[in-house]
Order: C-alpha cells, then structure tokens, then sequence
C-alpha cells in the first residue's frame, strides 16, 4: 500500500472539510454554479495550475508534467438538487430548496484535494494533468456542452476517470466493474388528445384518462414481456396530469417519465415499442397521441484496461481487500458516459456510507449525507490513478 500518500492525504483532510462543508452549505443548481465555480478556480490557480472556463460555469485545470507523455482526465460534477435538506448536518443547505443530495460537494472536494497532492507532483508527471469541474449533470449534461467547448483537446485527452459517492457501501472501499455501469436514458412526454363531455354521458366524449391508464400499464410490458429478463429495462411514467372535475371527462392528458436501457441495440428497440404502444392505444381508443422522446444521456461504460488500473491503483490506497466487485450495473444514469464515449473511462464508487454516524440515506434523498471523513481517501485515489497512468513520484 501506499501508506505516505494516504498519510499526505490525511493530512489535509481537515482542509478537505472546510471545501466541502463550505460547498454544502451554498448549494446552486445547475448552470447556476457561480459561487462554486469561483471557489474553484480561485483555489487550482493558488496551486499553480492552468484554469480555463468552459461551459458558463464549467473549469477545466491543467497541470503539465517534468516531462512528456499522455494527458489523464478525472471528472467532479458541482451542480445540486432542488431538494429541501432535512440532515439537520450544522453544515446544512442555507438556500431553501436546493441541496446537496448527490454528493456533488463531496465530489469537488475530493478532486480539489487531489489537485492539491498532484501540483506538489508535477516535475515527477510524465504526462499532463486535466481535471474537469463539470456542471448540470443533473440537468441537461454539462458534459456533453463541456466537450463541444474543447476540453478534451489542447492537450488531447486520452483517458477519463470519475468517481461517485455511494452510501451503501462503507467508508474506506470502493465498488467497479468493467463494462456497462450505468443506464442510458430517454425522458419522455406524451400529450393525449379527447373530447370532453358530461360524466353522466361518456360516450359522448373520448376519455384520456382511461386511455392513459391503459398506456401506463401497457408500458410496463416493454420490461415484462418484450426484453429478455436477464436484460435490464426499466419505463418510469413519473407524472399523470388531466382533468379538473370529477364529474367531467377531461379532453387532455400529459404524462412524462423515463426509458432506461444499457444502451445500444436495447435502447432504440425500447424507443420503438414505446411508441407503438402509445400510438395503438390511443388509436384504439379514440384518441390523438403526441409523443416526445427526448435523446439523453449515453450510459457509462468502463473500458477493461482502465477499470484494471483503477482496482490496482485504489487497492494500493485501501488495501486489495477493500476494492469491491459491482455485481450488475445500475439503472440510474451519469453524463460522464459522454466523457467515457470519448476516450477509455472509468466510472466507480466511492464508498460514504457509516450506520454509527447515520449516513446511510440514498441519493436524491432529503436526508442524506456523505460521511466527510472519505475525503482524503477519495483524494488519494485520484492521485494514485494518476501516477500510475502517467508514472510518476510514490513517495
């Protein structure tokens, strides 16, 4: 194990605190980053690196090695939630409405801190250093926009890497796998046409409401019975809004959700038998059907030689032991897949979960919380993916 650079990194774990905290307590929303963004770029030019902005409020830091050779990337998202905090942390959100509920914050610091680690490395690098500080991956993927700005390029970038806070697994390990990680995704509207009439005269109207019943069920067999089980497939219909009266039936209806797939050949044949089904329904029903399938994110797929670097480089931080197999890949979605499409990648978690000290809520909760005391590991592990892509001082 690389014990110095563990210990190097706890060392300035209580900086890494302050970061972190600080980001939580002033959380923005996406492509609203303003503060944070400055807090970032104030803090890579401090430590002698290259800043750039890219994307409204996106940063990208270089660092150019002693000496030549390939350029690594490694990714932080800094955007949050429009979720009301309930931790009752003395670091809670201070902005109604808007909280850290993915682990954003925790993620920036993380990569501060190993900005901090490797500027003290630089002669050693034989290579160069990106770190992408990315906005809105909870919105409308910044990685995508940060990728049409150029940041791959000048010095191109030859492989990405990206962790993501998880408290399901403890403080102190981290879970990947090669392959398929994460979904690909397509939110989806469909607004449904009818005529209105009297409750007490429904056959003089055509109701939306049962014709959207008939299309939230029927979706539901795009999993159950049009994709193999063992193929992960899932159609969220996440709102069902019509009508204003319990006695009228309504003209129209509007439904919106998600499709999640692995990408690939699944996710334009699960396009495909989404609107068939809306459109037989609403032709057998008696009703007009606009569909919109919105194209999102990619899915994350880890490249199995930079999946192989990360296991060796965090066991070489936490110890073999705690590097943990991902059994199957998980249908919630990262824009980091754009990153990933580009060159090799890596996407894995990094483990902030601790019952004594109750964080073990889930992402995207009110509650939850990532334990702070994963920051210098987190660090270090960045730092150790580094050296050995590059090469470079193991103190």
């Amino acid at each position: 194990m690389n014990e110095a650079l563990l210990a190097e990194a706890r060392a300035i774990g209580h900086d890494l605190h302050n970061i972190f905290e600080d980001i939580h307590e002033h959380p923005e929303l996406g492509n609203r980053e303003d503060r944070t963004a400055a807090l970032i770029r104030q803090r890579l030019a401090a430590l002698g690196w290259e800043v750039a902005h890219v994307a409204g409020t996106g940063t990208v830091g270089l660092l150019r090695g002693g000496g030549p050779g390939p350029t690594v990337a490694i990714r932080a998202d800094i955007d949050a939630l429009p979720i009301t905090e309930e931790t009752g942390l003395p670091y809670a959100s201070r902005t109604p409405g808007v909280m850290h509920a993915c682990g954003h914050d925790f993620h920036t610091a993380a990569l501060l801190g190993a900005a901090q680690l490797l500027a003290k490395r630089r002669e050693t690098l034989a290579g160069n250093v990106k770190l992408f500080f990315q906005p809105d991956e909870e919105g409308d993927g910044g990685a995508a926009r940060m990728i049409a700005a150029g940041c791959m390029e000048d010095p191109h970038v030859d492989a990405a890497f990206c962790c993501h806070v998880e408290s399901g697994i403890p403080t102190g390990t981290v879970s990947v796998r090669s392959g398929p990680i994460c979904a690909a995704s397509n939110p989806f509207a469909i607004t449904l046409q009818g005529r209105g009439s009297h409750g007490a005269k429904p056959h003089l109207g055509t109701d939306v409401i049962v014709a959207g019943a008939q299309i939230v069920t029927a979706l539901q067999t795009i999993a159950s019975r049009r994709t193999s089980p063992t193929e992960p497939v899932v159609v969220t219909v996440g709102t069902f809004h019509s009508g204003t009266a319990g006695n009228v039936l309504a003209e129209t209806a509007e439904l919106t959700g998600i499709l999640r797939t692995m990408g690939g050949e699944a996710r334009e044949r699960v396009k495909g038998d989404f609107r068939s089904i809306v459109s037989g329904i609403a032709v057998a029903m008696g009703v007009e059907a606009e569909i919109t399938i919105f194209e999102s994110y990619p899915g994350c797929r880890n490249d199995p030689t930079m999946t192989e670097l990360l296991r060796r480089a965090a066991g070489e931080v936490l110890g073999r032991e705690n590097v943990w197999e991902l059994p199957e890949p998980s249908l919630g979605t990262d824009d980091f897949g754009y990153f990933s499409d580009a060159v090799p990648g890596c996407y894995y978690y990094v483990g902030v979960g601790s019952e004594a000290k109750g964080f073990t809520f889930p992402n995207h909760n009110p509650r939850f919380a990532a334990d702070p005391e994963a920051l210098p590991l987190a660090a270090a592990v960045h730092v150790q993916t580094v050296l050995d892509f590059l090469g470079g001082d193991r103190p």
